[in-house]
């Protein structure tokens, strides 16, 4: 995709080289507005006015919606209020929203004078819900049908309105605002009566979400359900708007990022990672740093109890990274994997019992058998390829005891962690790799000399 994007763009750089504006539309024209966007993305910043100017109306704006801030930004500058007026005509609401968002103040003024005074009302409209809420992500372009309605003025009511509508294959029917149930048009066309009440045709058991509902459970909802839009109601049960898959699907990356960065130890930053200045990087993963960096101190602290016992037995000294390591990486399987149950619904906050009896048989088969992996390594490479001094069956017995001790001490931790956090109300995503690792490390430690002192009495 990315060498086709290169050639797309290359032969478009030539074409505009040699002023052939009538071969760049045609070409433009059979183009995908995401492929377009991708282009823009990649070219001089001088180049990008003229080109746009090359698509026609519709395919402009909906190029326009696909492409970076920053060439949103720099194109609104350049637009004359007619030609922003044009592409906003275009926009759907949600777009618009979306776009005002991602702009400077300025610019956001521009963008609101200019557009049209009902387009106006809505974007401030969807502004003013919370920004993780259902209501910040609706449109409030939609359908809308009377149950009275027949067959036959429902579908002479979409052909006249659903120009405007981001999605008319479903429409929500209505009275006074109140949500009373949803028709397909697939229903419609395939009615045989065209004196048929949409009453009788309609589905009544419709699933509706809060303007304040979490948009990330919203977006669950699009996966659990195969919905292609869901209504949205306010507290009177009046409804106000939907959102479309596209929406939802925006949601589910912009979270599944944001954990993902939470998991690596970092703040979640609000652009993408080529967008990011270095200062911001910074400022992201800093804090993290510090904090595990500081935690770090308790493994010194443990390592400093036990100095006299190391001195008597140097030969543990050569296994403790190897324990850490794999108590580290088993508590993060587990971790990762109910941080993820927890995101996508799979797990609840009281399977705490069951994830753990779950995880505690998983954890001696994993320990009984690295264990035995463990003991053969020290007799095979450590004791006999590498001569190894010291390595006595007292030693051999106290790593492999170790290892899977702090394979189940690691499970069960990875596996509470999160579900303590989802309790209190943090995200389960910071209880990920790293902060689990600089626990089970310490814990890793004092099992180890713990069972050191009781099979090698130092």
């Amino acid at each position: 995709m990315a060498e086709h994007t290169m050639m797309m763009e290359e032969a478009l750089v030539a074409l505009l080289k040699d002023k052939k504006y009538f071969s760049l539309r045609d070409i433009l024209s059979t183009m995908n507005p995401a492929d377009i966007a991708a282009v823009f993305d990649d070219l001089k910043v001088e180049r990008l006015p003229l080109l746009f100017r090359l698509l026609p109306k519709e395919l402009a704006a909906d190029t326009f919606v696909e492409m970076e801030p920053e060439a949103q930004e720099l194109l609104i500058r350049g637009f004359s209020d007619s030609e922003l007026r044009e592409v906003l005509d275009e926009l759907y609401v949600d777009d618009a929203v979306d776009i005002v968002e991602e702009m400077p103040a300025n610019v956001v003024r521009r963008i609101l004078a200019q557009a049209d005074p009902d387009m106006r009302k809505q974007i401030n409209e969807i502004l003013r819900y919370p920004e993780d809420s259902a209501g910040s992500i609706m449109t409030t372009e939609y359908v809308t049908l009377r149950p009275s309605m027949t067959v036959g003025e429902a579908i002479k009511r979409i052909r006249r309105t659903g120009i405007d509508k981001e999605t008319i294959y479903t429409c929500y029917v209505t009275e006074d605002r109140r949500l009373l149930g949803l028709a397909t048009v697939k229903d419609l066309l395939l009615c045989e009566d065209d004196n048929a009440r949409i009453s009788e045709l309609m589905e009544e058991n419709v699933i509706s979400v809060g303007t304040l509902e979490d948009k990330e459970d919203v977006a669950q909802m699009f996966s659990k359900y195969d919905f292609l839009a869901l209504p949205v109601v306010d507290t009177e049960g009046r409804m106000v708007g939907i959102i479309t898959f596209d929406d939802a699907m925006d949601v589910m990356e912009e979270e599944a990022t944001e954990d993902m960065e939470k998991m690596a130890a970092m703040l979640p930053s609000e652009k993408p990672y080529m967008r990011s200045n270095i200062f911001s990087i910074w400022k992201n993963r800093i804090p993290w740093l510090l904090l595990l960096m500081v935690s770090a101190t308790f493994t010194g602290m443990i390592l400093n109890h036990f100095e006299d016992a190391l001195a008597a037995q140097i030969v543990l000294t050569s296994f403790i990274p190897m324990l850490m390591d794999t108590a580290g990486n088993s508590g993060s399987q587990t971790s990762v994997t109910v941080i993820r149950g927890l995101s996508l619904g799979e797990i609840e906050l009281g399977d705490l019992p069951k994830i753990l009896w779950k995880e505690c048989r998983v954890a001696i088969l994993c320990g009984l058998t690295l264990a035995v992996a463990v003991y053969f390594k020290i007799l095979l490479i450590d004791k006999l390829l590498l001569g190894g001094e010291g390595i006595t069956l007292p030693v051999m017995l106290t790593v492999c005891i170790t290892m899977a001790a702090t394979i189940l001490c690691a499970k069960l931790v990875g596996g509470t962690l999160p579900i303590v956090a989802e309790r209190l109300g943090f995200d389960p995503a910071v209880m990920a790799s790293p902060f689990i690792t600089t626990i089970v490390d310490a814990l890793a430690l004092l099992v180890y000399f713990g069972v050191a002192s009781l099979l090698l009495h130092i």
